[in-house]
């Protein structure tokens, strides 16, 4: 059994509002209102030997607990208990009371079995990773934990949380069974992230002692920039080769034309969008839309600045990401061109997804 454990993350001061970023490591730092840094000397410290620990664990994907991986500490009640026990016993010994000794003993004892209780109920369980799936920057990505136990026995009040959190999801795991929670953090910025660091833990059956670990998942994550919320219109479409010269800009933002609603127009070129509005069929042209091509280009955006990085390129590729969405919606064929990258037109779920993952990665 471990006597001690793992520094444990930084604690956000008291007063003022308190930001918590989690890193693609799983650390955490603190920052006030102003957004910086704390200079609690002591805070940044904890942060490094946190930080430092996390980076000597091996990632992986599933984990089994063991006694190396399994650490115990009294809680605040546990330490109160073991001042009680020993005024307990100061007094017995003063005053002579055998009676007082059987108290004491009687308490010492149960406060070690619900030690070994508490120790093993998170020792031996296996913890499978659930991949999370591809997200857009400021939304929740959830992931799934899958417990196992091999124990004849049911394993009570066992959490986990994104380390350096303090929203738990508690389960308890059935015995020779399995239990599922899901753990949600929020990724700040578009890119592949490794899924951050994950603690469990437990405090079953006194609350006395806390035994954790801390795991450090293999798992990455995509997320893809935030689309903009209100996107101006689609850009023109280009001419094909051979094809007419100009092109009708639509101010309601469809790329291609339309027309009134034929008997027999398939159901995908029906804008039901326009149509819920005027309570009228209509379809697109199909003949526009073999004359031109959709093409979303930086240089569509019509933001400057966006070959130097930062803020304005975030900008261009979110009002990219709410365009490829659009399209999409919209059912259009329709491309990306995005710094020497190029994809053909197309439409459907995986050409999609392929825009996004290319707007995600971009400068990576």
């Amino acid at each position: 059994m471990s006597a001690a454990g793992p520094p444990l993350g930084a604690r956000a001061p008291s007063g003022g509002s308190v930001v918590r970023e989690a890193t693609s490591v799983g650390a955490t730092f603190f920052a006030g209102s102003t957004g910086a840094l704390t200079w609690n000397p002591l805070n940044l410290l904890r942060a490094r030997l946190n930080q430092w620990f996390i980076n000597r664990i091996a990632p992986r994907d599933s984990v089994t607990l063991t006694q190396r991986n399994v650490y115990i500490l009294p809680t605040a009640p546990g330490f109160m208990l073991g001042l009680t026990l020993l005024v307990l016993l100061v007094a017995s010994i003063n005053y002579q009371l055998n009676l007082g000794y059987v108290l004491t003993f009687l308490l010492t004892g149960c406060a070690v079995v619900g030690m070994h209780v508490c120790h093993g109920t998170l020792r031996g369980i296996t913890m499978h990773l659930i991949a999370p799936e591809a997200h857009f920057a400021g939304a929740n990505v959830t992931m799934g934990v899958t417990i196992e136990s091999n124990r004849r026995s049911t394993r009570y009040g066992i959490g986990l949380a994104v380390l350096g959190t303090d929203h738990w999801s508690w389960t308890d795991v059935p015995a020779l069974g399995s239990a599922r929670v899901q753990i949600a953090f929020q990724p700040q910025r578009r890119g592949l992230h490794r899924v951050p660091a994950l603690t469990a833990e437990t405090r079953f059956p006194l609350g006395t002692f806390r035994v954790w670990t801390v795991w450090r998942p293999a798992a990455q994550v995509l997320v893809y920039p935030a689309p903009e919320p209100h996107p101006p219109p689609l850009p023109p479409g280009e001419p094909r080769a051979g094809g007419a010269a100009t092109v009708q800009r639509q101010s309601t933002g469809e790329f291609d034309g339309i027309r009134a609603y034929r008997r027999g127009d398939p159901l995908k070129l029906v804008v039901w969008k326009k149509t819920a509005k005027t309570d009228e069929l209509v379809s697109r042209d199909a003949q526009h839309v073999q004359r031109f091509e959709l093409w979303l280009d930086l240089a569509h955006t019509g933001l400057a600045g966006t070959s130097a990085g930062g803020a304005a390129l975030e900008q261009a590729l979110s009002r990219l990401c709410a365009w490829v969405l659009l399209a999409e919606k919209q059912g259009l064929l329709y491309g990306l061109r995005l710094m020497g990258l190029e994809i053909a037109p197309g439409n459907g779920e995986a050409h999609k997804k392929n825009c996004l993952q290319a707007l995600a990665l971009v400068g990576g």
